[in-house]
């Protein structure tokens, strides 16, 4: 069955035509590996082989393909496979697979519906399980020791050239323009030194990052081989997506990129920080050079441990950086606290407000003036500078350590100026602070001339640069950036700013607002000596009524007229109540309902005989309601309590209860007798006001049956808008 298998076909040849860019390179399926190791994919359904790569008949098996993987392999691999999941986390690992000449280490994993297995040949010497946990617990120990990132970058480099055994160890940074810069290096004293040394962007594609990412050790021992082609019965393997996989064969670019450094083999070992690609371990050697399977997981171990050392160091320094702009911040804010912010108290200010960024100079331009320190541009171009600031945003600070290629006119003073961080105060302050930076010179070291251009004719094969000869550059026009610390800290002074300035108007405003609340309340003291004199007039005008009606009922002989006499005085009785409560109490504009209903009923009792101050039982909850609609609602009771001992016990004495309750912003006035009263009451006098009064305080009224007598039920707002 080997005869019938059949070469895939190798990709297209990559020409400066149809790719622009290396990134477009498909470099996680590439149809190959790398020979010195060996690949079979099985199908994940059924466990039969159906595509491979390398020298598996010589080194292997002669009859692989079509064969089941447990025959191939001589492990029975059902149950192991069960628990394997998809992806770099679903590895299995077996050890001990004897080919006919040597022994192979291999890594089983899925790769959609493909069981992909790599045979590595097994390293004649292997670290026990302690020797390893020892190694790694001292280099562990020597990360927590180091003093600064920069120590313990230096550490890392010298303890992976330990584990690895390679001749050129660099701990190798990404920088915020997607470059890189070699921050640390452990070396073969006969190699050149990369240290401090850029490389460009181009040098390590996106894609390539994003495969370091998922597949965070990758090895080449020799950059001088020919790729092994994946070999199956079909031509669907094509696609296979072999990113997870350590024998992956290179990009030949890269290849060529490795030898033009004078290489033989090299390996790199990825620095992630939350699935952030921080940086690289770049290995280099001058002779072919591989890694075991237990020196992989060593590095990758050792280099998630790196990676948090170097974010916690990374967290410190940005922590006391924060407490020193906090700090700084506080005293700031204090005084403008104390003094205002005016144009005069920022001039005092704008010393500490430059020192705080960092800045080189420091410019306020307020409603009320200016107040500037250190180098700032000449007055002509504070405008367009205000300008350029207000258009890219009034929320977002302005941000550049590079001003003249966002703003033209900045050319003019870049020696104090290469570097701008300013933001719009904003609100009823209409102003702008400015902090600049002078230009920083610097010389950047390159491995090769990032910026030479590669001119191909048509159809011309893409090649890596060759040179990495020391490449230097003078670098003009630019500043130290601007950190994010920097620009919180602006953005928190700008809301400490404006929050203060707010404080102030807040306190001037109420101020004046004391100043007319004194007022109003010496106006107010004069209404409710006025309100109290009214009341009481018009207290000693409704009693002087009252004796009247007492009077004329006592010297007239006409008992109806008497009857009628008598319920005009409990109708003044309850309006007059109102007003001895009025004249009272110190609120004038409320009373409590309960209170003044039970006052008033005692009144009516004793108005309408002794035996009736014993017949009634009232039931009253505590309302605030105005004393306007407390009169009407008085009334109300009035009339029904009235109504209640004519028509109910035919103007004898009998049972009466009283209760008021509150549902939610309404209340519940029940007025209940045992008399004989009906469930539709006659249209007298009494009756007609009732339903009067009620419409006007927007209510309901409902006579029901109380078995035996009538209940009288009043709801009305408690307010006049409910």
């Amino acid at each position: 069955m080997v005869s019938e298998a059949r070469l895939i076909p190798e990709p297209s040849v990559i020409t400066a035509a149809s790719l622009a860019s290396c990134d477009r390179e498909p470099i996680h399926v590439p149809g190959a590996i790398q020979p010195h190791g060996l690949l079979l994919v099985a199908d994940a359904a059924s466990l039969v082989v159906v595509a491979g790569a390398g020298e598996l008949e010589t080194r292997l098996r002669p009859e692989w393909l079509g064969h089941a993987l447990s025959v191939v392999l001589g492990r029975d691999l059902a149950r192991m496979l069960a628990e394997v999941q998809p992806g770099p986390g679903g590895l299995l690992h077996l050890t001990g697979l004897r080919g006919p000449m040597e022994t192979f280490d291999a890594s089983l994993h899925r790769s959609g519906p493909f069981i992909v297995v790599e045979l590595e040949p097994a390293s004649p010497e292997v670290m026990s399980a302690t020797e390893t946990l020892l190694s790694l617990d001292r280099a562990a120990t020597a990360f927590e020791r180091a003093s600064s990132l920069a120590s313990l970058c230096d550490h890392a480099a010298l303890t992976f050239r330990q584990i690895t055994g390679f001749d050129r160890v660099m701990i190798y940074r990404f920088l915020d323009d997607g470059s890189g810069a070699v921050i640390a290096e452990a070396r073969d004293p006969g190699l050149p030194s990369f240290l401090n040394h850029h490389f460009p962007a181009s040098d390590v594609p996106q894609q390539a990052r994003r495969l370091y990412i998922r597949n965070r050790v990758r090895v080449i021992p020799d950059v001088h081989y020919t790729p092994a082609p994946l070999r199956t019965a079909s031509g669907t393997m094509a696609d296979l997506d072999m990113s997870d996989l350590t024998l992956r064969s290179v990009s030949p670019i890269h290849l060529q990129y490795m030898r033009n450094m004078g290489l033989d083999a090299s390996a790199s070992i990825s620095i992630v920080q939350d699935g952030v690609l921080w940086g690289l371990i770049a290995c280099h050697n001058r002779r072919p050079r591989g890694m075991s399977y237990e020196a992989r997981a060593a590095c990758r171990a050792l280099a998630g441990g790196l990676a948090r050392q170097i974010r916690a160091r990374e967290e410190a320094e940005i922590y006391r950086e924060q407490l020193r702009l906090r700090s700084a911040e506080d005293a700031v804010l204090a005084r403008l606290g104390r003094q205002g912010v005016t144009a005069e108290v920022m001039q005092d200010l704008s010393g500490d407000l430059m020192q705080m960024l960092g800045a080189s100079g420091f410019l306020a331009l307020m409603a009320d003036g200016h107040a500037s320190a250190g180098h700032v541009p000449d007055r002509q171009y504070w405008p367009g500078l205000v300008e350029r600031v207000r258009h890219h945003g009034a929320q977002t600070p302005f941000r550049s350590h590079e001003l003249a290629r966002q703003h033209a006119p900045a050319r003019d003073f870049t020696a104090i100026g290469s570097g701008l961080l300013a933001i719009p105060l904003g609100g009823a302050l209409e102003g702008t602070l400015l902090w600049f930076r002078a230009e920083k010179v610097e010389l950047v070291n390159w491995a090769g001339n990032p910026h030479k251009g590669v001119d191909l004719p048509p159809g011309a094969m893409l090649t890596p640069r060759a040179s990495f000869a020391d490449w230097h550059e003078t670098v003009r026009g630019r500043s130290e950036p601007w950190s994010l610390a920097d620009v919180a800290a602006a953005v928190r002074l700008r809301d400490g700013i404006a929050d203060t300035y707010r404080q102030r108007e807040l306190m001037r405003l109420n101020q004046e607002l004391d100043s007319a609340l004194r007022e109003r309340d010496h106006l107010l003291l004069q209404k409710d000596y006025l309100m109290r004199e009214v009341n009481h007039r018009v207290q000693n005008s409704l009693q002087l009524v009252s004796s009247y009606m007492a009077l004329q009922a006592h010297e007239n002989d006409d008992a109806r007229l008497t009857a009628y006499l008598s319920e005009a005085r409990r109708r003044l009785a309850a309006v007059s109540l109102v007003h001895r409560r009025l004249y009272r109490d110190e609120q004038m504009e409320t009373v409590d309902l309960g209170r003044y209903l039970n006052e008033l009923c005692n009144d009516l009792a004793q108005s309408m005989g002794d035996g009736w101050v014993r017949q009634m039982r009232v039931d009253l909850a505590p309302v605030l309601m105005s004393a306007d609609r407390s009169i009407h609602l008085g009334l109300i009771l009035t009339e029904l309590v009235i109504n209640a001992g004519k028509y109910a016990y035919d103007g004898a004495e009998g049972p009466i209860s009283i209760s008021v309750e509150q549902h939610g912003s309404r209340i519940r006035l029940v007025v209940a007798d045992q008399g004989t009263g009906s469930v539709k009451p006659g249209k007298g006098f009494g009756s007609s006001m009732i339903e009067m009064l009620t419409s006007g305080l927007d209510g309901e009224l409902e006579f029901a049956p109380n078995h035996p007598g009538l209940r009288a039920i009043v709801m009305v707002p408690i307010d006049a808008l409910a």
